[in-house]
């Protein structure tokens, strides 16, 4: 690792992080570049061919940032891990440049083949917390993927993905938005796809008993000019018990 992608590091780190004031707190206070500085040496070992070398200092690096990044990863420049406990980075992950990941983030696999296992990640990209991305699946360019997404699908560029399973709620960036954005998420009004279905579910509902309303008021008139006798619309009401006619009936037929 060269000294100009060290400052590469600590520069982007400062200009996504508004909590970071210095360049020394990065330094010292930023596990995630502590990580990084690791897995570039372990990486190093692994190209080399020493293979248990490198898995050591990746253990190492582990236990003291809790973060886990396998030396066969293939990282790219200016990658950010913040808060960064719990992130775990499979052996043939591919991450581009410029990439933002959050504590709990998973790039795992999903076979036990030699393979390409892991996913790939392609610039830009923003993984929020919690999230799964799992498979040899490609996350395109400036995708975002929201907290505790589990991604198991291939994600077209400039995409927004979230819920489990992760589906796409914005096929791609704004014109004009910041290519940051805290959390993969796109900004406060992100429309939420179980909240959206609830509501259509409910809307569904009313209409219903907007149209059972309507039915019995109807039936109610008919029997009116029939001469016969006027009976209450009764609607029903979740959790409500039988009523006095019900009762009477059921009394009945058990005699």
């Amino acid at each position: 690792m060269d000294f100009k992608s060290f400052q590469e590091d600590i520069a982007s780190i400062r200009s996504r992080d508004p909590a970071a004031h210095s360049w020394l707190e990065v330094i010292l206070c930023y596990p995630g570049l502590h990580a990084l500085l690791i897995y570039r040496l372990a990486h190093w070992c692994w190209g080399k061919g020493l293979c248990l070398l490198g898995r050591v200092l990746s253990h190492i690096g582990k236990v003291f940032t809790g973060i886990e990044i396998h030396p066969g990863a293939t990282v790219g420049r200016r990658l950010f891990i913040d808060h960064g406990t719990g992130v775990v980075i499979g052996e043939t992950a591919i991450i581009g440049d410029d990439v933002t990941l959050y504590h709990g983030v998973t790039l795992g696999g999903t076979s036990l083949h030699k393979g390409k296992r892991h996913p790939t990640l392609e610039d830009g990209v923003i993984v929020g917390s919690g999230a799964q991305v799992l498979g040899p699946i490609t996350v395109g360019k400036g995708a975002r993927i929201g907290a505790n997404a589990v991604v198991l699908t291939e994600v077209p560029p400039g995409a927004t993905m979230v819920g489990i399973p992760a589906r796409m709620v914005l096929r791609k960036a704004k014109e004009g938005e910041p290519t940051f954005c805290a959390y993969g998420l796109e900004d406060e009004n992100l429309p939420d796809p179980v909240a959206r279905a609830v509501d259509s579910l409910r809307a569904q509902v009313g209409a219903l008993l907007e149209r059972v309303g309507d039915l019995e008021a109807e039936l109610e008139g008919t029997k009116s000019k029939n001469g016969t006798s006027r009976r209450k619309p009764r609607m029903i009401v979740a959790h409500q018990g039988e009523d006095e006619e019900e009762k009477s009936l059921s009394a009945s037929s058990q005699q």
